[in-house]
Formats: C-alpha cells, structure tokens, sequence
C-alpha cells in the first residue's frame, strides 16, 4: 500500500541517474520510443496473428454507469443537435426528397476515455521529452504533443502480462504494486516471453471493476494499484526498448510511490526520459478472459490515436488481432 508520507525530494532528485533518450533519435523527434517500431517490428507483430480474432481495446464513451476519468476531470457530456423532435416541433431543415438526420457533439477532456498520452503531458524542471522547453505548452502544445504519435500510428507485436490472474485475483488491491519481476513471474507462468521492443499491455482488473463498484469508494482517497518505480525497473525498460505500456488504469502506474511519496514518478522516467508512449484506460477483461482460454497471449497490436494539434492526448480504440 502506498506510504501516507508526502514526498520531500524533487522528481528531478529522484530521478537523476536514471537513462534518457533524448537526442537518440535527432533533435527534433517527438515520438519516441515508437521509433523502435520499424517495418521489420511491424512484421513481427502480423506474424503473432494465428487465429484471426480481433478485440477493440477503448472503453464506452457516455456508459451508463460513467466513465472512468482522472480524479478532478468532468465526465463526457454528449448533446444532440439534431434529431427527430426538431422535425415534430416543425425546426428541422428541410432538404429537396424530405431527408431527416440527427446530429450530436460529445465534451469531453481529450484524457476522457481509452487514450494516448503525448510525450509532452508531463514534465519536471521546466523540460519536456527530448528537451524541449515546457513553455511550448503554452496555449497549446507546439512540440512532443500526440499530433505526431497520431499522425505515425502504431503497430508492433503485443503481448499482454495478467498480473491480476496471475495472483488470482480479479482485481488488484487499491494501491496494490508490482515491479518488472513480477511482469517476468507472470511472463513465465502464462509461458510466454516478453521481448525486445514488445508492446507491452499490462491487466490489473481496474477498470473493469469501476463499473462495478459504487463510484464514492473507487475515488475515495484515490490511489490505483500499478507498477512502482525503481531504477531497476527504468534500467529494464530501457534495455528492452519497450515503446508502448498499455494498462486498464488511469495512470499507468501507482498514483503514489509508496517509498518516496511521488506522485506518478514512471510519468516522467518512462515517458518524458525514455520516450515510452503510455495508453490508459485500456479495457482489458474480454482480451485477457480469451488469451486464458487459448493460451495466445501475444498478437498484432495497433492503435491510431485521433490527429489533435496541440494536443495533450487524445482518445483511441485500439485494435488487437490474434
């Protein structure tokens, strides 16, 4: 569970020997890691496509239970413009042939749902990803928003870790952690490997659960469970070139860092140092439920995420093919 301490040292303290990857791909690179996901990468992960099945990884918009956002977030308010009682009030156009249509907007925080992150959403000592000045976030982003991840698109070998199952729990525990070790444990009993330059999606049972569970108690005191950091797990990380974590949590990683009581440290070792691309809110229960049953746990994963300039994230239905 995470320490009820409050942190005393600086990100930037806590992470100072930790690698970057900044400059590896040029000084004016803003996807990261995702250079990682050469054509040849792109062909390892349709080699991984065995049976056909296809899985849509993003959470409902507008369910009816809520959706799960970031604490402090509104939830997606979707309005119809138009619809059949414009007609029946006499105000709907009126078009040559008598066509009627409807019409709706969603509002909504483009971290609202299923979605990617970009390198720039999080930073420490006023610098983004590969550098850049946290001050092009004025306004909107003008360098490392999730405009160049969208407009790049991604595709790789997937494979997918169920810690949950792996310590027979539907759920993990509020707070509950778990390191690279345990990624490698779960690995290992699913008998699978993960690889270099795998996409790596990771179950928790998380947010499955908050459509079951009174919505009061699943943000009381918020703290999701998730990796923790440690130098060792940013060392893993970075030798296995991981481009993409994908997690069925908000964050991606334990809200608090139970030894030094940062908030979301893995934010800024992963993402704003290695260039990792996280995706969150990830629905993960049906692929998991089948990757149990037919003991296939890797596959072609892709993902688009929308085309948002200045973005700092935007939503995505990621597709798995198995």
């Amino acid at each position: 569970m995470a320490s009820t301490l409050r942190a005393e040292i600086p990100v930037t303290e806590l992470l100072k020997h930790d690698p970057k990857n900044w400059g590896r791909w040029g000084a004016d690179d803003e996807v990261g890691s995702l250079n990682f996901l050469t054509p040849a990468e792109v062909l390892r992960g349709v080699q991984a496509v065995k049976q056909g099945k296809t899985f849509t990884l993003q959470v409902m918009m507008g369910h009816p239970a809520g959706d799960p956002v970031w604490p402090g977030r509104a939830q997606p308010v979707r309005v119809n413009v138009m619809d059949k009682g414009h007609y029946l009030c006499g105000k709907g156009p009126v078009f040559p042939g008598h066509a009627e249509y409807a019409d709706d907007m969603l509002i909504m925080y483009l971290q609202g749902s299923t979605q990617y992150d970009a390198l720039g959403h999080v930073w420490c000592d006023d610098m983004l990803y590969n550098g850049y000045d946290a001050r092009t976030t004025a306004g909107k982003m003008t360098k490392a928003s999730v405009l160049p991840i969208a407009e790049r698109g991604i595709a790789g070998r997937g494979i997918l870790i169920d810690i949950a199952r792996h310590r027979d729990k539907p759920v993990l525990d509020r707070g509950e952690t778990f390191t690279h070790e345990d990624l490698l444990a779960a690995a290992a009993k699913q008998g699978v490997t993960i690889e270099k330059h795998d996409i790596l999606l990771i179950r928790t049972g998380w947010i499955g659960s908050f459509y079951t569970r009174d919505k009061t108690e699943f943000y009381r005191d918020f703290i999701e469970p998730g990796l923790t950091y440690s130098p060792e797990l940013v060392k893993w990380f970075h030798e296995m070139e991981i481009p993409n974590l994908v997690t069925d949590t908000i964050a991606n990683e334990v809200t608090a860092d139970p030894v030094s009581g940062v908030v979301l440290p893995l934010h800024n070792a992963l993402m704003r140092n290695l260039g990792v691309t996280f995706t969150e809110i990830a629905a993960l229960d049906a692929l998991a439920d089948d990757c149990a049953t037919d003991n296939q746990w890797t596959f072609l994963y892709t993902a688009a995420p929308l085309k948002v300039a200045g973005g700092t994230g935007a939503p995505v239905n990621p597709v798995v093919i198995k």
